[in-house]
């Protein structure tokens, strides 16, 4: 059987997560100890790269820089939101056609692993010998099949250290605190929340995912009965509630919804949300000391707060695309599989299988309130937040009797 030789590519799409490089440079250091791949090149901003014909000489970095950028943030090729359609996607297997790319890596999501089987079969069209595989990427972690994908793990890393710190300000100086998390269509990172509890009364007290339809009066309701309870109430909301009808709770409360450039309603990218919803505690529960926060972009690409798990597996899911490129001679989407406890492992699916769809929180993750996680939820994500994650102390001493009051 004749060894297909040529050039290799690979390129970032979607929003950058904390781990993403390191699944570029596994590409990269993989595909160098093959003899049939002659150059390795990566698209700068993505598929508008390759259109373009922006393509980074990767085969010249040295090992050194290449770790280096592994251990930093957010797409060193730098990304794009283009969602391509066919007629792009020809324009792109053109390009790649004329640089003689035999060998295509796109580390992304929903999107991007669609834009691989549109690629693909351009070229099957075109009986042009070429392999293309997606490498999961996202901090949604909503891609089928996967148990979880890179970034994820970060991401929520992030997420539990910041409600664990909001825990402890919010105890020191009780109200009414909301947190507005990434997940338009998924609620795992917003459920990451509780990842940083330790006692029974800590926060976050209530945590609400697109997957279920919000109410605003049980909403109201649940904080009225979480402060009385408590005499503060720590909520994690995710951007993509909805209501029973699937209509985004944003559009119900707001007059003039932004959109962005796909037609997708601007969630939460100015705080408005967070902003609705304090109003509606104000006015209709009476309680004076109320903030909410956007947790943004920091989310995805915080510098100092990674998963050495999560590393470790960009790293190894982009290993294993190239084996099955270059080794087994296939297409498809690189997927990642649970093992005991715990442990990873890959395989390769069609990429039918994964592009365009979204997973979604399973029903026991959600308790049936549908305002909180369940103890399988923690079960699930806590490995994936890595080693070392500290969720803070508090002083456990018996209080002096008092003598004045007595």
């Amino acid at each position: 059987m004749n060894v297909l030789k040529g050039n290799l590519l690979v390129a970032q799409g979607g929003g950058p997560t904390a781990v993403i490089n390191q699944s570029m440079v596994g590409v990269v250091l993989e595909a160098k100890k093959y003899p049939q791949v002659e150059r390795i090149y990566g698209a700068v901003h993505g598929v508008e790269g390759i259109v373009n014909e922006e393509f980074m000489d990767l085969t010249r970095e040295t090992v050194a820089n290449l770790e280096a950028v592994a251990a930093t943030p957010s797409s060193g090729l730098l990304s794009t939101r283009v969602k391509p359609t066919p007629e792009f996607c020809a324009k792109m297997f053109e390009s790649m056609k004329a640089h003689n790319i035999r060998f295509f890596f796109y580390i992304g999501g929903n999107d991007s692993s669609d834009t691989v089987r549109i690629v693909n079969e351009e070229a099957k069209r075109q009986n042009y010998e070429f392999r293309a595989v997606h490498i999961p990427k996202t901090v949604d972690n909503d891609l089928v099949i996967n148990d979880h994908t890179p970034g994820f793990g970060s991401a929520a890393r992030y997420v539990a250290s910041a409600f664990a710190g909001i825990n402890y300000d919010n105890r020191a100086l009780a109200g009414v605190y909301i947190g507005v998390i990434m997940g338009r269509h998924a609620g795992f990172l917003t459920g990451a929340a509780a990842l940083g509890k330790v006692y029974e009364e800590d926060g976050p007290h209530l945590i609400y995912f697109p997957e279920r339809a919000f109410n605003v009066d049980n909403f109201l309701a649940d904080v009225k009965a979480t402060y009385e309870k408590y005499g503060r109430c720590i909520i994690a909301v995710s951007e993509g509630i909805q209501d029973e009808n699937g209509v985004a709770i944003i559009t119900k409360l707001q007059k003039n919804v932004e959109t962005d450039a796909h037609g997708n309603v601007q969630l939460s990218g100015t705080g408005a949300l967070g902003d609705l919803l304090v109003a509606e505690v104000k006015e209709k529960l009476g309680i004076g000391r109320v903030r909410a926060d956007t947790l943004g972009y920091m989310q995805r690409s915080f510098l100092g707060c990674v998963s050495d798990v999560d590393q470790k597996e960009a790293r190894e899911v982009a290993e294993k695309a190239v084996q099955y490129a270059l080794i087994d001679n296939l297409d498809g989407s690189v997927v990642m599989e649970r093992t005991g406890d715990y442990a990873v492992d890959f395989r390769l699916v069609d990429l039918k299988e994964i592009a365009a769809k979204t997973k979604h929180m399973p029903e026991e993750f959600i308790n049936a309130a549908g305002n909180n996680v369940t103890e399988a939820f923690i079960k699930y994500a806590k490995p994936l937040i890595g080693s070392g994650f500290n969720p803070g102390a508090r002083l456990r001493s018996p209080m002096v009797e008092p003598i004045l009051k007595k």
